[in-house]
C-alpha cells in the first residue's frame, strides 16, 4: 500500500532566543488530499510552524520529515521548497520584483522554465485567480487585497504538490475571496491554511487544528 504521507513532525522542539518556548514534543501528520485549517491564538506559533516546515527556522530537536525524507539541512529544505508552496502572511515578503509578470514567472524560471513556458503560466495563473490586465502593473503601487493575490499567484504558479497559506483571504474582498475559494477547490488538492476566518474554514477544510500551548488538538 502506498504512502500518503507529506508531511511527519514528531517530537518537535522550538524556542526563541529571547527564552520563549513554542513547541514541545509537537506531533503532527499531513497526508495527500487533505484539505486542514489551523487556528489558535495570536503568538501560538501558527507562523512559526510553516516557517519550520519551510526550513526558514531550526528546531532545537526533534525530526521533520517532508515526501519521505528527514529534513535537516539547507539543501534538504532546497527541494522541499520547489515542491510546497508557502504563502507567507505580508504581501511585501514575497513580492520583490518590479512588475506583477515578473514576480509570477520568478518561481518558474526558478525550477527552469523556458522564458516561453513562463510567459504561459503566467498567462493561465491570471485568468484563474481573475488576475488578467496586472500583468505589466508595478507591484508596489497595488492595493493591499491586489498584492494578496498577486503573492498567491506567485505560489500558484510553482504549481505545488502541497500548500501552506498564511491568512491568503486577509485584505480581499468578497468577490476576490470567492474566486480564492474556487481556485482551492479546483485546483489545490492538499493544504493547511491558516486563518481567523471561521467561514473560510467551513468551505475550505475538511478538518481544523488549534494551536494552543504548543500543542496541536483536532476539532470535532
Amino acid at each position: 500500500m502506498q504512502d500518503k504521507r507529506i508531511l511527519q513532525i514528531q517530537d518537535l522542539h522550538f524556542g526563541y532566543q529571547n527564552g520563549k518556548s513554542v513547541f514541545r514534543g509537537l506531533n503532527f501528520t499531513l497526508f495527500e488530499k487533505e484539505r486542514v485549517g489551523l487556528i489558535g491564538p495570536n503568538g501560538a506559533g501558527k507562523t512559526t510552524l510553516f516557517h519550520l516546515i519551510m526550513g526558514l527556522q531550526k528546531p532545537s530537536s526533534g525530526s521533520i520529515e517532508i515526501f519521505h525524507r528527514i529534513r535537516k539541512t539547507e539543501s534538504d529544505f532546497a527541494e522541499v521548497r520547489t515542491r510546497i508552496g508557502l504563502l507567507f502572511q505580508e504581501s511585501d515578503d514575497q513580492l520583490f520584483c518590479p512588475t506583477v509578470e515578473e514576480d509570477i514567472a520568478f518561481g518558474p524560471l526558478n525550477l527552469g522554465k523556458t522564458h516561453d513556458e513562463a510567459r504561459m503560466i503566467v498567462k493561465e495563473t491570471c485568468e484563474k485567480l481573475g488576475l488578467k490586465g496586472f500583468e505589466k502593473r508595478v507591484t508596489y503601487r497595488l492595493s493591499g487585497g491586489e498584492k494578496r493575490l498577486v503573492a498567491l499567484a506567485t505560489v500558484v504558479a510553482m504549481h505545488p504538490d502541497c500548500y501552506l497559506l498564511d491568512e491568503p483571504t486577509a485584505g480581499l474582498d468578497e468577490e476576490t475571496r470567492i474566486r480564492f475559494l474556487n481556485y482551492l477547490k479546483q485546483y489545490a488538492n492538499t493544504y493547511m491554511i491558516i486563518t481567523h476566518n471561521h467561514e473560510l474554514l467551513t468551505h475550505a477544510a475538511d478538518k481544523v487544528y488549534t494551536l494552543i500551548n504548543g500543542s496541536l488538538k483536532l476539532l470535532d
